[in-house]
């Protein structure tokens, strides 16, 4: 699973709701991406199905990128508990992905693996997502 190796703080605060991504909204290092339309938290275990999914559908051919990073922690208090008493411990880490972002990068397969794999991994996404081909790779 993803998360990072140390936090400065060990409990986040929720973020405001972010507008339209303008950091990684390119494809910097494949040649077809998956982008996210809708905003919204994606899970380190949603983030590993999506990978799975497409590195097993493209036969561990070619290489995939991963573009966001669960880097926020989520913290969850215990069932039936009353109200009050402090934060909750914490549960697991998110990426807060924003409309526009790319999240996977794929390169070294032909075009219908590409889209397959990448369609399989959005099914594993909360979020609206399309893919997307670099601008200098599209066929005129």
């Amino acid at each position: 699973m993803l998360q990072p190796k140390r936090t400065k703080y060990r409990k986040q605060q929720k973020p405001a709701v972010k507008r339209i991504a303008i950091k990684g909204s390119t494809i910097s290092f494949g040649v077809y991406g998956l982008k996210a339309l809708t905003g919204g938290r994606i899970t380190n275990r949603q983030i590993e199905s999506a990978r799975i999914a497409m590195t097993r559908y493209m036969k561990r051919e070619g290489q995939v990128w991963i573009r966001i990073f669960p880097d926020r922690p989520i913290t969850r208090k215990p069932q039936e508990v009353r109200m009050g008493k402090g934060k909750g411990s914490l549960d697991h880490y998110v990426s807060m992905v924003q409309p526009g972002r790319i999240m996977f990068e794929i390169d070294g397969v032909s075009a219908e693996i590409a889209h397959e794999a990448l369609r399989l991994a959005a099914q594993k996404l909360p979020v609206l997502t399309k893919v997307t081909v670099r601008p200098d790779m599209v066929k005129l």
